[in-house]
């Protein structure tokens, strides 16, 4: 990376964290992993109101040295049952992919991923079994909580 990509990197990664600290957004928050800028941990308090209600999840976010040019790669450390989330956290969101624009930052990305708790995109889902169940709340709920018991039974075997 030459040393003006990185200060433009840098820079704009501080001011971002500076964004979220400040403006201090309820249930989410997003901070470097020590000393390295490129590498943040975030987490996401599920949104009232949605199955997501009362979890908190861990998402990891890797900026490339094009950042903001090119998306963050962004996703859930904590497991998450979601019609567009996949088994190893990839995240199906377009700002993420095809819609991504330097104008998004950290907290729009984080705002944007709670949105999608709320109201997932069925049309390209990445988990085909929670998107034929969202339409059913009981059902997914009861799916969702199942996962979880068989994610926590699983890592404390690990």
């Amino acid at each position: 990376m030459a040393a003006g990509s990185a200060n433009i990197l840098s820079r704009r990664l501080q001011k971002e964290l500076m964004e979220v600290m400040t403006v201090g957004e309820k249930g989410l928050s997003a901070f470097p992993e020590g000393e390295n800028l490129t590498r943040w941990t975030a987490t996401l308090e599920g949104p009232a109101g949605t199955p997501y209600e009362g979890d908190v999840y861990k998402l990891s976010l890797e900026f490339p040295a094009d950042y903001p040019y090119k998306s963050p790669v962004v996703r859930f450390t904590t497991p998450c049952f979601h019609p567009n989330v996949d088994q190893y956290g990839n995240i199906c969101l377009d700002i993420l992919k095809e819609n991504w624009s330097a104008l998004y930052t950290v907290r729009t990305i984080l705002l944007s991923l709670r949105s999608l708790l709320n109201e997932p995109n069925n049309d390209s889902p990445l988990n085909a079994q929670a998107a034929s169940l969202w339409c059913n709340p009981a059902k997914f709920a009861e799916k969702k909580r199942a996962f979880q018991e068989q994610q926590r039974s699983a890592s404390t075997k690990s």
